[in-house]
């Protein structure tokens, strides 16, 4: 059975950094292409960040883009996503998301709340 599991969400004063972590587990990591999504109350879930299977390729939400970056190690079957710079609209529940390439579904984890404020 496929898990994504979430970490690293808080609280943090808007400027600061959060770096959030995904492990995941009932799938061969390194074949699938990763991303992380966000939603914030009464919003639509939005990609973020997503990054290719060797982790050479990120693409990234524009408001995101400078201040987040993505990463992967394929050895420890993780994601990652170092946030800096933060701002109260990055606040929302943030999802790591898993998808073979050419395939329309994936696996979510459970999500792992960020909250910026002072």
């Amino acid at each position: 059975q496929s898990q994504l599991a979430e970490s690293g969400g808080g609280l943090v004063q808007p400027g600061g950094p959060l770096k959030l972590s995904c492990s995941v587990s009932g799938f061969v990591f390194i074949n699938y292409n990763m991303s992380w999504y966000r939603q914030a109350p009464v919003k639509e879930r939005e990609l973020v960040a997503h990054i290719d299977t060797t982790g050479r390729r990120a693409n990234y939400l524009d408001s995101v883009r400078g201040r987040f970056t993505i990463s992967r190690d394929n050895v420890k079957k993780a994601l990652y996503l170092q946030m800096n710079s933060l701002r109260p609209e990055d606040t929302a529940v943030y999802y790591c998301h898993a998808r073979y390439p050419g395939h329309t579904d994936g696996h979510w984890g459970h999500g792992t709340q960020v909250t910026v404020s002072s």
